[in-house]
């Protein structure tokens, strides 16, 4: 039978011998930006380019989806998915419209500006402010997430939001036919975690594993309003790139 001390010892030596996972934490942004982009549109590698210079800023989330409906036009968006383009319908179906186009640019879930016009980004994100705390921290081999009270806070949703932070693409049809594009923050998948305690905050454990799934190096913890099962204001988030 092995001893007990011995088992501590070689516990011990495999966790020392464990790598620590290197992780980029961004907590306590003013904004969270979502750009629906799609390869097949003339108009957006200015706006894919513009969110790869805002995306390196500390201060924001910047989160790219691409979505499927100019599929039809001569070339399918790689990263495109039906899941997106739903997603941004009901932004507009909470803001009582029925006009989606691209690159759109949604700042913290309440303003939509055109992504490639640098002074509309610019003026949507000087009036931007998140106000509640969501803090992040990898311990071993999962992602602790702690996201604090509101006195007086409504009902809001936990989502986890997977992203891959960089992608090269040679668009061979379609109206950017010829280009190599890179690019960032692409959404991967979407999944509710849940509701917000406003009373009492809330603590949440994700296995690191789960972040890692079609390509993905990379998280976002977004706190949002609930409008009657459409997306309303953007309350907290954070982020992690692995």
């Amino acid at each position: 039978m092995l001893n007990r001390a011995f088992l501590s010892a070689a516990l011990a030596a495999t966790l020392i011998a464990a790598p620590a996972v290197s992780a980029e934490i961004r907590s306590s942004p003013k904004a969270v930006i979502e750009l629906f982009t799609s390869q097949g549109c003339s108009s957006c590698p200015q706006a894919d380019a513009a969110l790869s210079a805002l995306g390196k800023r500390s201060d924001l989330i910047a989160l790219a989806y691409h979505v499927d409906y100019w599929d039809y036009i001569g070339w399918p968006d790689t990263f495109g998915a039906k899941a997106n383009s739903d997603r941004q319908r009901a932004y507009a179906e909470s803001w009582g419209s029925s006009r989606i186009y691209t690159p759109q640019l949604i700042v913290n879930g309440i303003s939509g500006v055109v992504g490639s016009r640098e002074k509309e980004v610019s003026g949507a994100l000087d009036k931007a402010r998140l106000g509640l705390p969501v803090t992040l921290a990898v311990r071993g081999n999962m992602l602790d997430v702690t996201i604090g009270p509101e006195a007086g806070g409504g009902n809001a949703m936990v989502w986890l939001v997977t992203f891959r932070d960089h992608a090269e693409v040679a668009i061979e049809r379609g109206e950017n036919a010829g280009k190599l594009m890179d690019y960032t923050q692409i959404v991967t998948s979407r999944q509710m975690l849940g509701m917000w305690d406003a009373a009492a905050g809330t603590h949440l454990k994700l296995p690191l594993s789960e972040l890692m799934v079609d390509g993905s190096n990379g998280a976002a913890i977004l706190v949002q309003t609930d409008k009657g099962g459409l997306p309303g204001a953007i309350l907290g988030a954070a982020s992690v790139t692995l």
